[in-house]
């Protein structure tokens, strides 16, 4: 008499062969999180077999507990989850529908973009060509790490060359997921493309490694003005807005698609800062930006519409040193041409040195003053000498850059591969006040002087005498509001 397997039986089996099935599945890429807004999330990762996608996601105090599956047997998992709660922590898990191959812990965890407009702090992490996956990028990795116990790093900034030597899917895995994994596993990363990420990559056709391995927010996912490619792209977090360019394979000519899109991406934004990252510097010594033709187009191409379009900070790489610059505006030719006219602010914008740099408030505000910085000291240091006369700051010290941003306030450090702050330097954008005369963010005996040399009709009444010297010593007296 033929017998048959009862329930339970049939049951237990699918269970082991479900258990054996995830037991055999490995994780050889990540998980890595991209493309964050206020209600969604990209997660994903590679496996070396073959299986559907599965994310579990709850928030740390259980009110929500769920998963999502794409059923596709896939070796590139990459899961989308929606209808999430703005600016809040999630606990995630990866795997398959046989179960949770990694995670469900607080190693692995992301929060959702904030609001459009929300005024809450953020924090950003820059780093430039660190894809040498050589103990100097590991040191940079550590110091970064070090200085942000106080609070993690909301965004991950990359300045291109992240995978040397060509940006092949190897050069990615060894150089960067093999050297920044607990990073990726829980920071939204938004990269830019570099040269030599480029040799394995195609920007006009968006082929090759680099663009397999991202996900980038060519439609405006995050804010912005669609793009329509990932060689560049925009997003809003809170109320900074970032703007990342392709200068290595994209054409930046006037007139060109991406300047055309960038003039009305910039000229959309109604966020309080704007910053813009791209790999290859206007200004800077480590590679000769006067005799460099790719350096001198974007100085001559981009710059002028960046600082059009009221950019505060412009982040670049290419340079393996660390350069920054006074707060400029109209600076396009060879340094020789530099005027003290196109230095907004000749200080060093240190709040304990020469003063905060000051900009118009609320909002963007055009040609009101842009400050570069040449970061590209996150994985080697190369070159001769650092001498840029817009720079007011110049290191051949390997590290990285923090970013803090809270409201009318952006305040940058370069941190050095020994956890050490080789540089500084705070953006304030505040409201005009009328008896700070010369617009240094300050009132005092310059105020005074120049009050007293241009002689303004003070109380409007046609006419400069004591009334218009007593009413401004009044208002210089209170202070400015």
């Amino acid at each position: 008499m033929r017998t048959y397997p009862t329930n339970a039986a049939i049951a237990a089996t699918l269970m082991f062969v479900s258990n054996a099935s995830l037991a055999q599945t490995t994780i050889t890429r990540g998980p890595y999180l991209q493309l964050s807004t206020p209600d969604s999330i990209t997660i994903r990762w590679r496996t070396d077999s073959p299986t559907d996608s599965r994310v579990w996601y709850r928030t740390p105090d259980g009110s929500t507990d769920t998963s999502h599956t794409e059923p596709a047997l896939t070796t590139e998992h990459i899961v989308t989850l929606t209808d999430l709660a703005p600016d809040t922590p999630y606990i995630y898990a990866v795997g398959s529908s046989a179960g949770i191959i990694v995670g469900d812990d607080e190693d692995h965890r992301f929060t959702t973009a904030p609001e459009p407009g929300s005024t809450r702090p953020v924090r950003v992490w820059v780093a430039g060509d660190s894809g040498t996956g050589q103990q100097s990028a590991i040191d940079v990795r550590d110091s970064f790490l070090a200085n942000t116990t106080d609070r993690a790093a909301d965004l991950w900034l990359m300045l291109g060359d992240n995978a040397y030597v060509i940006g092949s899917d190897y050069d990615h895995q060894i150089k960067l997921f093999d050297i920044y994994p607990s990073i990726l596993r829980n920071t939204v990363l938004y990269p830019s493309i570099g040269n030599h990420d480029a040799f394995s990559s195609d920007s006009p056709t968006q082929t090759g490694p680099y663009f397999d391995i991202f996900t980038l927010p060519d439609q405006a996912q995050a804010g912005g003005i669609p793009s329509g490619t990932e060689a560049y792209y925009s997003f809003d977090f809170a109320h900074v807005h970032f703007v990342c360019l392709d200068t290595s394979e994209t054409d930046h000519t006037p007139g060109s698609p991406m300047l055309q899109w960038l003039e009305s991406d910039l000229a959309s934004t109604a966020q309080d800062w704007v910053i813009a990252f791209f790999h290859h510097p206007p200004y800077s010594d480590g590679h000769d930006s006067d005799m460099a033709d790719d350096l001198i187009a974007v100085r001559e191409q981009i710059a002028p519409v960046l600082e059009a379009g009221g950019v505060d900070l412009v982040l670049n790489g290419h340079s393996h040193s660390y350069e920054r610059s006074f707060l400029l505006n109209g600076h396009y030719g060879l340094s020789e041409t530099l005027t003290p006219e196109m230095v907004l602010d000749p200080g060093d914008g240190r709040e304990d040195g020469d003063g905060a740099y000051i900009k118009p408030n609320p909002g963007i505000v055009p040609n009101s003053g842009t400050v570069y910085a040449v970061a590209g000291n996150a994985g080697q240091l190369t070159g001769l000498k650092l001498e840029h006369p817009v720079m007011t700051a110049s290191r051949f010290e390997l590290g990285s850059m923090i970013l803090d941003i809270s409201a009318n306030r952006l305040d940058a450090r370069s941190i050095n591969d020994q956890g050490a702050i080789n540089d500084h330097f705070t953006i304030i954008k505040t409201s005009p006040c009328a008896i700070d005369l010369n617009n240094d963010g300050d009132t005092d005996f310059f105020d005074l002087a120049q009050f007293l040399q241009t002689q303004p009709d003070w109380n409007n009444d046609t006419s400069f005498d004591f009334f218009d010297i007593n009413a401004y010593l009044t208002e210089f007296v209170e202070g400015c509001p």
